[in-house]
């Protein structure tokens, strides 16, 4: 395998000769960020197509510039890589956003995710550490044949808008051994994703594991073909959620939550037709997008809160379809919490616990069944 030259990268001007050499040889090709080396970047584009196979060997630390007037020409992005096809990013090495100086003002103003992978194919990430990111960590937007594996992705409990990954629009991508705690989901998953799976993840401090938001703005949005299937959360906010808005159109569909454990988690099992994430009221509609053929299998553990199961379903779009089986969540102190269902097609499978109340006026359960 071909070794690009091992340049010193004291400024972004070398990171950016040193991937021209690499994205243009005709043979596999190494871009290599030396151990114990500490690198000042400001953001750059590595783009492709590139004419061979090429790896990404972050062994030491690329640390973002904290400088605002850099980031003028692309205020979203610091580290982004564009069309790339074999591509593997490893190495063991730390990509530190800098975060601190963009956290103290509003989550809702332009920040830079720190590392974003578009439109890239056959793409394999492993053995990374992701810290402070400005905003989002890592963000898979467009990409094809995704495999992650053993990535820590870490930063302050109260950082704003700090996903620790985040998928988009991407197609069969997997999510193996990692440890993700920020300010935000541990791990999101947005409309245009299909076929997500993420196994033996670690979440705490953050949000929880995220379907959405979706349909914001009543825009159209869908999502299907997502399991979570062996996960440890500890000490945060949501457990596993998904969140849309009314307004929107679409669905969200075959998703598997299953093999969790919740270490007092509030709201551990959230579907939220509802969902609005702004200081005014939002308006009621009718539209929705929608929630079925959900599964929650196996899941336990203790809740902070009494409701640890909480389904505030459309009443125009119910969710159809939930199956609880194996649940057995209690609060953190020991004594017994509750389920809230509205306008659900449920089914039970014992045990659960706790359950949604047949027949429960308050619940307004629009129907279910209890099989044993």
């Amino acid at each position: 395998m071909k070794t690009v030259k091992d340049y010193m990268f004291h400024e972004s001007e070398a990171f950016k000769k040193a991937w021209k050499d690499a994205c243009s040889s005709t043979t596999a090709a190494v871009f290599h960020v030396t151990k114990n080396k500490k690198y000042l970047v400001t953001p750059i584009k590595f783009e492709g197509p590139c004419k061979a196979s090429l790896t990404m060997q972050i062994s030491g630390t690329i640390l973002a510039s904290k400088q605002e007037s850099k980031y003028k020409k692309d205020e979203k992005h610091w580290l982004r890589v564009d069309k790339v096809e074999d591509l593997v990013i490893e190495g063991g090495g730390v990509i530190d956003g800098n975060g601190d100086v963009w956290w103290s003002k509003s989550c809702k103003v332009d920040k830079s995710l720190a590392l974003t992978l578009y439109k890239c194919t056959s793409l394999t990430v492993n053995n990374l550490k992701i810290q402070n990111a400005q905003k989002m960590h890592v963000s898979f937007d467009h990409c094809e044949n995704v495999r992650v594996s053993k990535i820590q992705v870490t930063a302050p409990e109260d950082s704003p808008n700090t996903d620790g990954i985040h998928v988009t629009h991407t197609q069969n991508i997997t999510i193996l051994d990692s440890v993700i705690g920020t300010g935000d989901d541990c791990i999101s998953i947005v409309s245009g994703s299909e076929g997500v799976l993420a196994t033996g993840i670690t979440c705490g401090p953050g949000h929880g594991i995220s379907i959405g938001s979706l349909g914001s703005k009543n825009s159209e949005a869908y999502v299907s073909d997502v399991t979570i299937d062996g996960a440890n959360l500890t000490g945060t906010t949501n457990g596993v959620r998904i969140k849309t808005w009314q307004g929107g159109s679409g669905n969200a569909t075959n998703i598997i939550f299953r093999n969790i454990i919740m270490n007092n988690v509030s709201n551990p099992i959230i579907i939220d037709q509802n969902y609005c994430d702004q200081e005014k009221a939002c308006k009621e509609q009718d539209d929705a997008v929608e929630i079925m053929h959900v599964t929650y299998q196996n899941i336990t553990g203790t809740s902070a809160d009494e409701e640890a199961v909480i389904f505030n379903c459309s009443k125009s779009h119910p969710c159809q379809d939930i199956v609880l089986k194996q649940i057995n969540l209690t609060q953190v102190d020991g004594g017994d919490a509750k389920a809230i269902c509205k306008h659900i097609e449920l089914t039970h499978i014992k045990p659960v616990i706790p359950r949604c109340l047949e027949n429960a006026e308050h619940d307004q359960l629009a129907f279910g069944t209890y099989s044993s």
